[in-house]
């Protein structure tokens, strides 16, 4: 049987994976200066607004827009490398899964992975937007796709635990349990 357990994660995983944290630090690092009274998640609750009034508060509260501008234009570079880990990720986890169910919810799960970068992507350029000129219907678009985002990854995640749990061959073949008697 080819055990996925006893495999060596692929280099390349492991590549994308160290540059993905990296970047994923440097993101909460740049979030620091961001948190404010107004904004007391920083990047996150820019993102969750909702309304161009919340929006400009938080705007106003930042001061000066290079820490927001430097993290929503990192955040390009974030999304491009999350979304290639997870596929990465899905595609090896998928290599001792020969069924039609476990491919069908691969192809939905890389999918899912692939809905949440463009959504990431999308919304990033939208706060870049209202950075500038914050309005509801750039604040709400926001939040959209921010939801949308995190929806998609947590349900590819949910499909990837959900593949790797799926098995298809008994824990104890047939007899297993007479003979260990």
């Amino acid at each position: 049987m080819n055990d996925i357990a006893r495999k060596p994660i692929p280099t390349g995983i492991r590549w994308v994976g160290g540059f993905t944290a990296a970047v994923l630090v440097a993101q909460l690092g740049l979030n620091q200066p961001l948190q404010t009274s107004a904004a007391p998640q920083g990047m996150l609750s820019f993102q969750l607004a909702t309304t161009g009034e919340g929006a400009a508060a938080i705007v106003e509260s930042w001061g000066t827009s290079f820490w927001a501008e430097t993290s929503l234009w990192s955040g390009f570079l974030f999304a491009a490398l999350y979304t290639t880990l997870l596929i990465l990720l899905t595609n090896h986890l998928l290599v001792d899964r020969p069924g039609v169910r476990e491919r069908k919810t691969g192809q939905w799960v890389r999918g899912l992975f692939v809905v949440a970068g463009l959504a990431h992507v999308t919304e990033y350029s939208v706060l870049l937007a209202n950075l500038d000129a914050p309005s509801d219907r750039l604040s709400l678009a926001a939040t959209l796709l921010a939801l949308t985002n995190y929806t998609a990854l947590l349900m590819g995640i949910a499909g990837l635990v959900v593949i790797r749990a799926a098995r298809r061959h008994p824990l104890h073949p047939p007899g297993a349990r007479e003979s260990a008697r």
